[in-house]
């Protein structure tokens, strides 16, 4: 498997090349020179396939000469151990809950893949690699559960202060080892601008051994396209054809990865990106200029991003074409009031409690079913419901069953650096904290 830089396509890395730089020093981001066309015979009995004989055939494609056949089943195996169902609501309304891992969160599917490939690559005596992300909620917490306790590995996690909920903080700040936790004085846009100044600093390139695991990491996104392919065999064996997805969209990593899986092959109708008051790309693909701007604080935390570092590369799937873009996507976005009622329609309708980014990307599917009632609707769960209790209200809080490995973190001790959002003091930290 060979990479290009989005900003220079004459670039050729291998994969572990592009999964321990994570970011080439031009700052674009890798993508496959190389996207195949996975076997007709397979997309068309997709349906006699597990989630994990799926992840296999997809990830193959993709990186059959990057690890032997062997490791990478046994990598996926090990990985991708737990299930993503597609739950019924009604006959053309489906919920794909992508928080049945150990995080609670979708971002298990991307950490646990890439920790073991990361591990996988790794060789003894190397220097010790130094992970770095930044995290709007869920992120830190799946990375930190998938790389606690690997081997000649460190991860720093960098959040917002005071912009995640209480229990995505404590699943970022409770873990040890080899797990470190800074707190911003800021929004995410900070940690991840001082993620991305990490990246292409000399003198911290020259001392340590960076990466990220953010979804910037190829490794992140391509363990994503698994649950786009096994959500579509689910539905295949119900007799539905036209599929449309509606995802909750912050950093454009799980949209991304679902066009990926388009371009593989996935034979879906349309991709529907739904967003919060962030609305960089509503407003892109409603007026034709991109626009960034500083992130505004919401219910659903996660989708907090105004500068989403993964639309360059949904940009580039399309070759930069906007009108081929906009056939196969659709954004909208959704204010925090509209949310709320959001999880109280939900709630009243189907008797299912949907956290906020849930509830965003139900909104977008139903507006978009008004003009197209004859497709299978499936909106994407990207996060377990007690991961934000002062959302709802007393009666559905009440029946938010609390998973045992929520309940293991609230007797630990929380630890976690205090910084403001000076590159400098997060080079420092870097430099002398280890």
């Amino acid at each position: 498997m060979k990479l290009y830089s989005t900003n220079n396509h004459n670039l050729s890395v291998d994969f572990p090349t592009a999964v321990f730089n994570s970011m080439p020093l031009d700052k674009g981001l890798y993508m496959p020179i190389h996207i195949p066309q996975l076997d007709q015979k397979f997309i068309d009995n997709i349906d006699q396939y597990s989630l994990s004989e799926i992840a296999f055939n997809v990830a193959s494609a993709l990186m059959k000469d990057s690890i032997p056949l062997e490791d990478l089943k046994k990598i996926i195996d090990d990985a991708i151990n737990f299930e993503a169902p597609v739950v019924e609501l009604d006959a053309e309304t489906y919920v794909l809950e992508l928080f049945h891992g150990p995080s609670l969160a979708f971002k298990d599917f991307g950490a646990r893949f890439m920790s073991r490939i990361m591990a996988y690559f790794l060789k003894e005596n190397e220097k010790t690699l130094d992970v770095l992300v930044a995290t709007s909620g869920d992120t830190g917490g799946a990375v930190a559960l998938g790389f606690l306790g690997v081997d000649n590995t460190r991860v720093t996690i960098l959040y917002p202060k005071g912009k995640v909920s209480e229990i995505q903080e404590l699943q970022l700040c409770t873990n040890g080892q080899n797990i470190h936790a800074i707190e911003i004085d800021g929004t995410f846009d900070d940690c991840q601008a001082l993620v991305k100044q990490a990246f292409a600093d000399d003198e911290l390139n020259a001392k340590l051994r960076l990466t990220s695991a953010n979804s910037i990491n190829i490794a992140r996104l391509i363990p994503q396209t698994f649950y786009y392919f096994n959500a579509y065999a689910q539905l295949k064996r119900q007799g539905k054809a036209d599929v449309v997805f509606s995802v909750p969209s912050g950093n454009f990593g799980n949209i991304g990865a679902g066009l990926l899986a388009y371009k593989l092959g996935l034979p879906i109708k349309q991709f529907i990106a739904a967003t919060n008051v962030n609305d960089t790309v509503p407003r892109f693909l409603q007026t034709g200029i991109y626009e960034t701007r500083p992130s505004v604080q919401t219910y659903a935390n996660a989708m907090d991003v105004g500068a989403p570092s993964n639309w360059v590369r949904i940009m580039d799937l399309f070759k930069n074409d906007t009108a081929a873009l906009k056939q196969v996507v659709q954004s909208a976005s959704y204010t925090d009031e509209q949310t709320l009622q959001a999880i109280k329609d939900i709630y009243a309708q189907y008797s299912y409690i949907a956290c906020p980014h849930t509830a965003i990307a139900w909104l977008a599917l139903k507006a978009y079913q008004q003009d197209h009632k004859e497709v299978a609707g499936v909106f994407l769960s990207t996060a377990h419901a007690c991961k934000f209790p002062d959302i709802f209200p007393e009666d559905m809080k009440a029946k938010i069953e609390i998973p045992a490995q929520v309940k293991a973190l609230e007797v630990k001790e929380k630890k976690a650096t205090a910084m403001d959002t000076h590159f400098e003091s997060f080079k420092n930290y870097l430099l002398t904290s280890y």
